[in-house]
């Protein structure tokens, strides 16, 4: 065959998929072109909970319950689903660290031409052609075309690859609890979420009702005025007033805005489609009713915990992974193929070669001393880090309860306060209305009263906030996985 069309058909077929590559990934790898073709991945909503809504877009259609709350940021949280998606890359890397024990199996064919002796020699005698007489400082040019298969397995390598694939599925439980611990932190943000926009919904009807009374005085006082039975000082700190508590139902209205948008985002919803909240029961979440007991569940239950124990095997295991690159590595390997100038093989005129491979790295420039030592300094960062989580959860209990110990008895002494606020804004607003009370006192007893009333809100969300981070703090959602529901 002659030379130049041989190499005009390889150029041409070299020459073919690049460019045929250069074009297609233009659009292929646009952002919008990928956004739709993995539209069913940007909502993870079930039918029952998400609304009419256009594609690639998440939004719930009811009034939510705590329960759906905690579903919904459990099936459809950003932060837990690329959690998901890490677990997922884990277990292709555990399967994927099993092909070693598997032998490597190739099929191939390759073309050469050209005019070394070498070549011509080793390939002419693979034929079975070399032709009598042939100088072999000068056989001239050939060409040739070889067919194959090739398989191969390592035999030993000091252990590395079943070390390395026990560090694969400690990977996978690594990656199994650390969505454990996002989901802790995401259900008690969700729980948070979720009171603050009751709390502010509160704020708003008090700021309201605040509003609607003084705007009733002010006409009141107003008329009392222009019959010339109020003073104008009077009327002016009413309409002070009046733009008090308008300012405040303002920016109480803003911020339940702003408490139901965070909310949706941590449900992973969009925030711009409206939904409802339904009022939770008081002490909705279950948990230990002291912190020596909560202790005793954190340290079994917290992920945390459990994380960290797991990243400390693994180091150990790097550490031996790293000392095995001292011994030799054995490989068989095998080959049956065949060679012709015309790619016309015969049966007869086959080859098969096999076997073993012994490779002692004897020296590698201390490769192997540095990545032993890198090894033992991640375990010993992995010791100091399983101390510093178990401290840290030991904190994060204690801190828990004494959050939650004082806001109850924030809640005891806000409730007591707006008892005697209230009798107190009643006997006032008597004396007011009978002539006997003027009306800056008036407003000092109707302030009190609503902001009285505004930290009872405040402390009772509070409570319930702090009870969701103890369950946060023992590793209640993820412990409790397989004993049922999570509120009452």
């Amino acid at each position: 065959m002659p030379r130049s069309p041989v190499l005009i058909v390889l150029a041409c077929a070299l020459l073919w998929p690049v460019s045929f590559v250069g074009c297609t990934s233009q659009n292929t790898y646009r952002y919008d072109t990928i956004k739709t073709e993995y539209a069913d991945l940007a909502c993870n909503l079930g039918e029952s909970r998400a609304a009419d809504a256009p594609a690639a877009t998440c939004a719930v259609n009811s009034s939510l319950t705590l329960q759906d709350v905690l579903d919904i940021a459990r099936d459809n949280n950003p932060d837990l689903l690329m959690a998901v998606a890490r677990i997922e890359r884990a277990r292709a890397l555990l399967e994927k660290s099993a092909a070693p024990f598997y032998p490597q199996v190739n099929v191939y064919t390759e073309y050469i031409q050209g005019d070394a002796p070498s070549a011509y020699l080793f390939r002419t005698i693979d034929q079975r052609k070399l032709p009598p007489g042939t100088d072999f400082n000068d056989p001239g040019w050939f060409e040739n075309y070889e067919s194959g298969v090739s398989a191969g397995i390592n035999l030993f390598n000091g252990g590395r690859d079943r070390l390395n694939r026990e560090m694969a599925r400690t990977g996978l439980t690594i990656s199994q609890l650390d969505r454990d611990a996002i989901e802790n932190q995401v259900m008690a943000t969700a729980i948070g979420a979720y009171y603050d926009v009751l709390a502010a919904a509160n704020f708003t009807s008090v700021a309201k009702a605040s509003a609607e009374t003084t705007r009733s005085q002010l006409r009141i006082m107003d008329i009392r005025f222009q019959s010339g039975g109020a003073l104008k000082t009077d009327l002016l700190s009413l309409q002070v007033r009046v733009a008090e508590t308008e300012e405040i139902l303002v920016q109480s209205r803003n911020r339940q805005r702003l408490a139901k948008a965070a909310l949706a985002e941590i449900l992973g919803v969009e925030p711009e489609v409206p939904f409802g909240l339904a009022e939770a029961a008081p002490s909705a979440i279950e948990v230990p009713g002291d912190p020596f007991s909560a202790l005793d569940y954190a340290l079994v239950h917290r992920p945390e915990l459990a994380g960290v124990r797991e990243k400390l095997r693994r180091s150990k295991m790097a550490v031996d992974a790293a000392r095995a690159g001292y011994l030799p590595q054995v490989d068989f390997t095998t080959r049956y193929y065949a060679d012709d100038p015309e790619m016309k093989y015969s049966s007869d005129r086959d080859n098969w070669t096999a076997g073993l491979y012994l490779n002692w790295k004897l020296f590698d420039g201390f490769a192997t001393r540095s990545d032993r030592a890198e090894a033992l300094s991640q375990l010993q960062e992995t010791m100091a880090a399983d101390r510093k989580t178990l401290l840290a959860v030991k904190f994060d209990v204690k801190k828990a309860y004494l959050n939650l110990d004082e806001s109850q008895q924030r809640l005891k002494v806000a409730t007591s306060s707006v008892q005697t606020a209230r009798e107190t804004y009643q006997l006032v607003k008597r004396q007011y209305e009978g002539g006997s009370a003027n009306i800056t006192r008036y407003l000092e007893s109707e302030l009190a009263y609503n902001r009285a009333r505004m930290r009872e809100t405040t402390a009772y969300f509070d409570r319930e906030k702090a009870r969701a981070q103890i369950a946060r703090a023992i590793g209640y959602w993820t412990g409790n996985r397989h004993q049922g529901g999570t509120t009452r």
